[in-house]
């Protein structure tokens, strides 16, 4: 246990630590930042491989090889979805 002097002594500290830097006391704390810490970047190589899917399955579908194009299709809408979430994400806070 701390005594009264010390406790008193903490507290002033505390006051102190967050008058002084309160960006550090929100982190200890578990708290969102106030800036963000990185810049979010933007999704290149899902856009890329979304392409080249969406590419591979019009031009399979164009050759007639229906089930192929269909499995490359449904692969290109799953990675053409990732594309959006991650595009439209809000940051919290």
């Amino acid at each position: 246990m701390l005594s009264r002097e010390d406790s008193r002594r903490l507290a002033e500290l505390e006051r102190q630590l967050r008058r002084d830097d309160p960006e550090f006391c929100a982190r200890l704390e578990g708290a969102q930042p106030l800036a963000p810490a990185h810049r979010k970047r933007f999704p290149i190589t899902l856009i890329l491989t979304a392409v080249v899917l969406w590419a591979t399955a019009i031009t399979l579908g164009i050759l007639t090889w229906w089930s192929p194009a269909a499995i490359t299709g449904a692969c290109a809408v799953t990675v053409s979805t990732a594309v959006i979430l991650r595009t439209r994400r809000v940051p919290k806070g």
